[in-house]
């Protein structure tokens, strides 16, 4: 439960493919390759900015599916190709902490944040399956040890967003420096996989640090925890309950009524297809039903993750009939263009380690690189 005054809950639509259902991609009348197309990305984002959603996650996965949408462009990519084109919704890519090389996944995501000014995310994933693992030539990390290794991913990303102190960069034409290197700093990160030596490779990130999302499973120590239940009474029952350290945002997933079509008839024929198996929450029902329980979950979490069904009709039905409910009941924060997903979350100013005191006698400056004026 949110542990400081209640100000108003943030939205994070999931914006990946068709929609959450696997069989979503049958009812949209093209192809299962238009997942590979960056436009339907921008166009979902752009769409979710217009209606008012704090947020997107974008979903990613190396494994390929045995029907349906068979593949899809890189989560990071597809945010770092929206971050231009948007102006206040938040980018949180989802990006795997198993198998991904450390080094690059911080490198990439501090370049989204610049791209978007200042909105970029991290929902860090970490399942470690021999699928996965085989995509990458790796082999599959034992369960008890995924928490361990995306922890190690996570503080190394940390200290390399840190690496370069602000105003490092000087460009100074007169003395031919483009860097202070008393700013830069070593990494120096030892860890049960891996390790990694130098600074990151590109000047601290606009938010100083990415806010990162992991799931409640996973145990990191992330800035905002997401956490689910079975159905959306024990979601609500959760989330009155159990205090969570940081932010807390629970996951749901949703269809509803439309165009005369009751919600309970259109999962049924997009089971008829593909069982839409999940462990998430599930709401199936009218607008005004979803707003009245939204409403009341919304004044017990700091966020919810929406997952539609079919991302083209149930998103179009909550921005045309739930939003409009959510904002009269005052339950959900104000957006601000130019606030950054840190500012959106309501949460402080990142401090640099190397800027602390203690921090000093431990750090090496890297080599000055010259400017040339």
């Amino acid at each position: 439960m949110t542990a400081t005054p209640f100000n108003g809950a943030i939205l994070i639509l999931e914006v990946d493919g068709a929609g959450a259902h696997p069989a979503a991609w049958r009812l949209t009348g093209q192809a299962p390759g238009a997942a590979l197309d960056i436009q339907q990305t921008a166009i979902a984002v752009l769409a979710a900015e217009s209606a008012g959603f704090h947020a997107v996650s974008i979903d990613d996965s190396r494994r390929t599916q045995e029907h349906g949408t068979a593949a899809r462009l890189d989560a990071v990519q597809r945010a770092a190709y929206v971050g231009p084109l948007t102006h206040s919704i938040g980018l949180i890519p989802v990006a795997d902490s198993i198998f991904s090389e450390p080094f690059h996944l911080a490198t990439q995501l501090a370049a989204l944040d610049g791209v978007s000014g200042g909105r970029a995310g991290w929902l860090a994933s970490a399942t470690g399956t021999t699928a996965e693992a085989v995509a990458v030539g790796r082999e599959a990390v034992p369960v008890n040890e995924l928490s361990a290794e995306s922890a190690d991913v996570l503080e190394v990303s940390r200290r390399l967003w840190d690496s370069w102190e602000d105003g490092a960069v000087i460009k100074d034409g007169a003395t031919g420096r483009y860097l202070d290197r008393s700013k830069v700093h070593y990494a120096d990160f030892v860890g049960g996989r891996f390790s990694i030596k130098g600074s990151a490779i590109s000047p601290r990130p606009i938010q100083g640090q990415l806010p990162v999302l992991a799931p409640e499973g996973l145990a990191l120590d992330a800035e905002a925890t997401l956490f689910g239940a079975a159905n959306p009474d024990a979601l609500l029952a959760v989330a009155q309950t159990h205090g969570r350290p940081g932010i807390s945002i629970a996951e749901l997933e949703f269809i509803l009524d439309h165009a005369g079509e009751r919600a309970e008839d259109r999962l049924a024929i997009l089971d008829s297809w593909q069982p839409w198996d999940s462990n998430a929450a599930r709401f199936a029902g009218t607008a005004g039903e979803f707003s009245t329980y939204l409403v009341e979950l919304l004044k017990v979490v700091d966020g919810v993750r929406l997952h539609p069904a079919e991302a083209s009709k149930d998103t179009g039905e909550f921005t045309a009939r739930v939003l409009p409910a959510l904002r009269s009941a005052g339950v959900l924060k104000p957006i601000r263009t130019g606030n950054t997903l840190r500012e959106t979350l309501g949460l402080p100013v990142a401090p640099n380690r190397f800027t602390a005191p203690q921090a000093q006698t431990n750090t090496r400056a890297t080599t000055e690189l010259e400017f040339s004026a």
